[in-house]
C-alpha cells in the first residue's frame, strides 16, 4: 500500500539475493500474516555486525507491499537526543494529535516541544504513541521496521518496547534489528526475539558465488566461508573487494580476513583512501542529526564542502547513489566516525554547532571543546532544562555528564554529576547512577551535598529492592547534615522509615524503632499539601517508636486527612503506607478509598509501576470482602502493567493470602518458599505475610496447632505490617490448638488496641474474641455483636467468619435450628466466593446439625481471561470503549476484540447485560 521512510542518513542500496534465512523468514511471514489477519505482533532481531539483520528488515518490507510500511534507522550521534528517535517515528501521524484523549495529547506535545506541558512519564507518552500507531494501522494495516535499535535514545525505545507489549488486536507489526556488543538498550529484552548467526556453510557459499564475476576456486571460498563464520556482509565484501587472483586461488587471501571487528576496519580503510574534503564530509554526514539535511549542508558550507565532495564516496561504494545519498551500511557511519581524531571531530562540530538550532547547539559546542569551559556548562545546564521539561530524563542526564565535565570548579561539578545522577535514577537507568556519584564524591561540599548524595544510593538500593541498609545509610547522612536544614532531613528520615519498614527484622546497621524515634521527633506538620503522604509516614513512625496508644490517633487524623485531599501526591510508597496504616486501624473503608483514589491518580498520570503497587494493595481489600475475582483481576493488571513497563513480573507469592483463603495449597506453599528465598536475598521482611497467609490456611483446615505456630513467628515482633490483624485468628488458635497462654497474650493486645482504633472492623473482631474466650451464655450476645459490626463495613470474609464460629457454639448447645441459619448462611458466602477450606469446615458442621448440604462446584463455561473480565468490569460501569483503552493503556481495538469474546462467553447481546451476566456466573467478583 504505501512506505514512508521516517529516517535519513541511511540509505539501503539494491538488496542482495536472499539466500537461506528460512526460519527467520518464516518467523517474520507469521508477523506479516498476523497483520493482515488483524492482530499485532512484535520481533527483535539481534546479532553481530553483517550478519543480515537488516536484510531481513528488507525481506519484510518487499513481503508487505500490500501493508503501509513505517521505517525508522537509529543515529549513534542522535542517542542523547530524549524522544527524538520518537519524533521521527511518528511525524506523519501528528496530524492526529488532536483526536488523542487531553492526558496522553499533553503528554506526547510535551515530549516532542510542541507544548508547554509538564514532564510527563513515559507510560503516558507510549499511551499516546500507542494510539496514534494504532490509529493508524485501523485506516491502513500498518508494519514498523526499526534498524539499529542500540542507537535510538533511552525515552524512544523505552516507547517503542512499551509499545510492542501492549498490542494485541491492531494490525500492527513491528519488527527490530539490534547489534550485539554495542552495549545498546536492553528494554527490548521481554519481547520475542530471534538471535541470527553466521549463514550454514552451503548457503554462505551460494551467496559468496552471487557476489563474484570470475573464477571462484572452491578451496578459497570454503577458506573464506570459514573465515568469516559465514557473515553475509563480510562475504559480499571480500567477494567485491578481493582480487581476481585472490579469489582464483592464485594470490594469497589478506590474513585476518575482515570480519567483525575487522569489516569494520576495513571500511576505515577504504574511506581513508578519499579526497580529504570527501573524508570530512563523510565525517560530517555520521556526526550530524539524521534528519536534519538543512543542517548538513549550512555546517559543510562553513568547512567549503560541496555536493560534489560525496561522488568520490558514491563511486567507491561508501554512499548510495541518489540525490540525498547515505551511508550504504550503518557499519560504515560507525567506522567513519570511529576512525576520525579528536581534532576532526571538534571542528566539525563546531560547524555544527554554528549550523544548528539553539536546542541542539550547545551539545555540539560541548564537544567541539577541549578542556574546561563553564560558559559551554552553563549553556549545556540550560539546555538540560529543556530536556527535563520534555520528559527526556536520559537526555538531561547525558547532557549534565558533559557539562560536569566541563566544569571547572570542583564543588559545582559535583553538583552537576549529582543532576545527572538524579536525572538518571528518574529515567530508570539505575546502572549509571552509581559511577556519577563515585565521579561527585571527591569533591562534594558539604553535609547537604553529601546528605543528597547518600539519598540517591539510597534510592538506588530502594528501587532494586534491597532495603535492609538503607536506614543506617540515611542516619548517619541526617547526623552529618546537622540541625540546619530539618526539611532536607526530613526528606532523608522519610525515606528511612519506608525502609525501616520494609526490611523489619532484616535490617543492618540500626533498629526499626531507632530509625522511626528520629523520624517521629523530627516530623513537624506546618505546610504539607493535604494530599501528601508525609503525615501518614509520621504517624506510622510514632507508632512503631511510642507505641499504638501514641500511634493511633496520628494514624486515624492521617487517613482522614487524605481522604478528604483533592488529589494525592505521586509517591512510589504511597499505597503501602496507606494499606499499613489502613490494616493497623482495621479501618478498610478508609484503605478502600484512599487506594482507589491513588489508582485513579496514577491512571491519569501513566504512572503504570505506581499503579501496580495500588492494585496490589487493593486486591487485599478485595479479599477480606469476599471478592476473590475481582482480587485475580486486581492481580493479573498489576502483573501487565509491570510486564508493560519493563519491570520482571515478581511470581505470584503477592497472592499468598488468596491462595490461603481459596485452599490452594500447593500454590500457597511454592509462593512461602519464594518469600522465604526473596526475603534472604533482598533484605526484605516477609515473615509477616507467611504468618498470615499459613494461619489463615491451616484455621480454616482446623489444624490449629500450625495455624498458632504460623502466627507466634510474627507475634513477638509486633510488626507493623500485619501486626495487629492476625490476632483475632491467634486467639482462636491458641485456644482451639489448648494453648491459653499464647490465647490470652493475644486477647491482651486486642483489648488494649481495638478500643484505640475504634472502627467497626476492629470492634467486630474484639467482640469476637471475647465471644471465643466467655465461658457463659454471654458469648451469644458477643457473636451477635461481632456480626452486627462487621456488617456495617466491607469485610464479608469476616462477617462469615463471625457467623462460622457463632454457629458452632449454637451447636455444641445443642441449638441446632439456631445454629442452621448462622453456617447456612457462612457455607454459602464462603462457598460463592471459592474459600474452600472455610466453606468445608462450614459444610462439616451444617451435616452435624441435621441438614443436607452439598459441596458447590464452581462453573466455569463462562470463564473469561483476566484481560476480558477487566473490560467487561469497566464496560459494566458504563465506560465507553475509548475510555477502557484509556484506562488499560491497550487500544480501541484490543478492547473491541475483547469485548467480542465477553460477549459470546456470556451469551449475551448488549453491553447493558455485562453487568448482571457478570454477577450471575461469578466472574464479576
Amino acid at each position: 500500500m504505501g512506505t514512508y521512510m521516517v529516517s535519513s542518513g541511511v540509505h539501503r542500496a539494491t538488496a542482495p539475493p536472499m539466500v537461506g534465512r528460512l526460519p527467520e523468514r518464516a518467523a517474520i511471514d507469521r508477523l506479516l500474516r498476523s497483520v493482515r489477519d488483524g492482530f499485532s505482533q512484535a520481533l527483535v532481531l539481534h546479532g553481530d555486525a553483517g550478519v543480515g539483520k537488516s536484510r531481513l528488515l528488507e525481506y519484510a518490507a518487499e513481503s508487505a507491499q500490500d501493508l503501509t510500511v513505517v521505517r525508522l534507522v537509529g543515529v549513534e550521534a542522535e542517542t542523547r537526543l530524549g524522544y527524538g528517535a520518537l519524533h521521527r517515528l511518528l511525524r506523519p501521524c501528528l496530524h492526529r494529535l488532536s483526536v488523542l484523549p487531553q492526558r496522553q495529547r499533553d503528554a506526547l506535545s510535551g515530549a516532542f516541544g510542541l507544548a508547554e506541558a509538564a514532564p510527563s512519564d513515559r507510560r503516558l507518552v507510549g499511551s499516546a504513541a500507542l494510539t496514534l500507531l494504532s490509529d493508524s494501522a485501523a485506516a491502513a494495516p500498518t508494519l514498523c521496521l526499526v534498524d539499529d535499535v542500540q542507537w535510538l535514545d533511552r525515552e524512544s525505545a523505552e516507547v517503542l518496547a512499551f509499545v510492542g507489549r501492549r498490542l494485541y488486536a491492531d494490525s500492527l507489526g513491528l519488527l527490530f534489528a539490534a547489534r550485539d556488543g554495542t552495549g545498546g538498550q536492553n528494554v527490548f529484552g521481554d519481547l520475542p526475539a530471534l538471535r541470527l548467526e553466521g549463514l550454514a556453510a552451503p548457503e554462505a557459499r551460494a551467496l559468496l558465488t552471487t557476489g563474484v564475476t570470475g573464477h571462484l576456486d572452491r578451496a578459497v571460498a570454503e577458506r573464506l566461508v570459514t573465515g568469516t563464520g559465514g557473515n553475509p556482509l563480510a562475504l559480499l565484501e571480500l567477494a567485491v573487494n578481493l582480487g581476481p587472483e585472490q579469489l582464483a586461488g592464485v594470490a594469497p587471501l589478506p590474513e585476518p580476513l575482515p570480519v567483525e571487528q575487522q569489516l569494520e576496519e576495513h571500511f576505515r580503510r577504504a574511506a581513508a583512501l578519499l579526497p580529504a574534503d570527501t573524508q570530512t564530509l563523510l565525517l560530517l554526514m555520521a556526526t550530524a542529526p539524521g534528519d536534519d539535511r538543512a543542517t548538513l549542508w549550512r555546517a559543510a558550507g562553513a568547512l567549503g564542502l560541496s555536493a560534489r565532495s560525496a561522488e568520490p564516496a558514491v563511486a567507491a561504494g561508501i554512499l548510495d547513489h541518489g540525490p540525498t545519498a547515505g551511508f550504504r551500511h550503518p557499519l560504515i557511519r560507525s567506522a567513519v566516525h570511529s576512525a576520525a581524531s579528536a581534532e576532526e571531530l571538534r571542528d566539525v562540530q563546531a560547524a555544527l554547532a554554528a549550523a544548528s538550532a539553539p536546542e541542539r547547539r550547545a551539545w555540539h559546542l560541548a564537544e567541539a571543546t577541549d578542556g574546561p569551559d563553564d560558559d559551554v556548562a552553563a549553556a549545556l545546564e540550560a539546555a538540560s532544562d529543556l530536556a527535563r521539561a520534555r520528559g527526556g530524563y536520559s537526555e538531561q542526564a547525558l547532557v549534565l555528564t558533559r557539562a560536569a565535565e566541563l566544569t571547572a570548579r570542583p564543588g559545582r561539578r559535583a553538583e552537576r554529576y549529582l543532576d545527572a545522577a538524579a536525572a538518571h535514577l528518574t529515567s530508570g537507568n539505575l546502572p549509571a547512577v552509581t559511577p556519577l556519584l563515585e565521579l561527585a564524591t571527591p569533591d562534594l561540599a558539604g553535609p547537604a551535598a553529601r546528605g543528597r548524595a547518600t539519598g540517591l544510593r539510597a534510592s538506588v538500593e530502594m528501587v532494586c529492592a534491597r532495603p535492609r541498609e538503607v536506614p543506617a545509610m540515611l542516619l548517619a547522612a541526617v547526623a552529618d547534615l546537622g540541625p540546619g536544614d530539618p526539611a532536607a532531613s526530613w526528606d532523608l528520615l522519610r525515606e528511612a522509615t519506608h525502609a525501616a519498614i520494609i526490611s523489619g527484622r532484616m535490617i543492618t546497621g540500626t533498629t526499626p524503632h531507632e530509625v522511626a524515634r528520629a523520624a517521629a521527633d523530627a516530623w513537624h506538620d506546618t505546610e504539607s499539601p493535604a494530599g501528601s503522604a508525609d503525615p501518614l509516614t509520621a504517624a506510622l513512625a510514632r507508632s512503631i517508636a511510642y507505641g499504638y496508644a501514641a500511634g493511633a490517633p496520628a494514624l486515624a487524623s492521617a487517613l482522614a486527612r487524605l481522604r478528604t485531599a483533592g488529589e494525592l501526591q505521586e509517591q512510589n510508597t504511597f499505597s503501602t503506607m496507606v494499606s499499613l496504616a489502613g490494616d493497623e486501624l482495621w479501618d478498610i473503608e478508609a484503605k478502600r478509598e484512599i487506594l482507589g483514589k491513588l489508582v485513579t491518580a496514577d491512571r491519569g498520570r501513566g504512572a503504570l509501576y505506581g499503579l501496580s503497587m495500588d492494585l496490589f494493595a487493593l486486591a487485599t481489600v478485595e479479599i477480606w470482602n469476599g471478592r476473590f475475582t475481582a482480587a485475580e483481576s486486581c492481580y493479573s493488571e498489576s502483573y501487565d502493567y509491570l510486564a508493560a513497563t519493563g519491570y520482571g513480573v515478581p511470581g505470584d507469592f503477592h497472592k499468598a493470602l488468596l491462595y490461603a483463603w481459596t485452599g490452594r495449597e500447593t500454590e500457597l506453599r511454592a509462593a512461602v518458599a519464594t518469600m522465604r528465598a526473596t526475603s534472604e536475598e533482598l533484605g526484605i521482611s516477609m515473615h509477616r505475610w507467611i504468618g498470615q497467609a499459613l494461619s489463615i490456611f491451616e484455621i480454616g483446615r482446623g489444624r490449629y496447632r500450625e495455624a498458632l505456630d504460623a502466627q507466634l513467628a510474627v507475634f513477638a515482633d509486633d510488626p507493623l505490617i500485619l501486626g495487629d490483624i492476625n490476632l483475632a485468628g491467634m486467639v482462636e488458635a491458641g485456644l482451639r490448638a489448648g494453648d491459653r497462654e499464647a490465647a490470652a497474650t493475644a486477647m491482651a493486645r486486642m483489648e488494649e488496641r481495638a478500643p484505640l482504633a475504634g472502627t467497626p472492623w476492629a470492634l467486630g473482631l474484639l467482640a469476637r474474641c471475647r465471644a471465643l474466650t466467655s465461658e457463659d451464655d454471654g458469648a451469644e450476645e458477643l457473636y451477635r455483636e461481632s456480626i452486627a459490626w462487621l456488617g456495617k463495613v466491607p469485610v464479608a470474609v469476616e462477617l462469615a467468619w463471625s457467623r462460622l464460629l457463632f454457629g458452632e457454639w449454637l451447636r455444641r448447645r445443642r441449638r441446632r435450628a439456631d445454629a442452621r441459619v448462622q453456617l447456612r448462611s457462612a457455607y454459602e458466602d464462603f462457598a460463592s466466593w471459592g474459600a474452600a477450606p472455610f466453606a468445608e469446615r462450614a459444610r462439616v458442621e451444617l451435616l452435624a446439625t441435621g441438614e443436607r448440604a452439598r459441596r458447590r462446584t464452581v462453573d466455569t463455561r463462562f470463564d473469561l481471561t483476566p484481560q476480558e473480565r477487566q473490560v467487561a468490569v469497566l464496560a459494566a460501569s458504563g465506560l465507553t470503549n475509548a475510555e477502557i483503552a484509556t484506562q488499560s493503556f491497550v487500544t480501541t481495538s484490543t478492547v473491541e476484540f475483547h469485548l467480542s469474546r465477553v460477549f459470546r462467553k456470556l451469551g449475551i447481546t448488549s453491553r447493558k447485560q455485562i453487568g448482571s451476566r457478570l454477577r450471575d456466573t461469578g466472574s464479576g467478583g
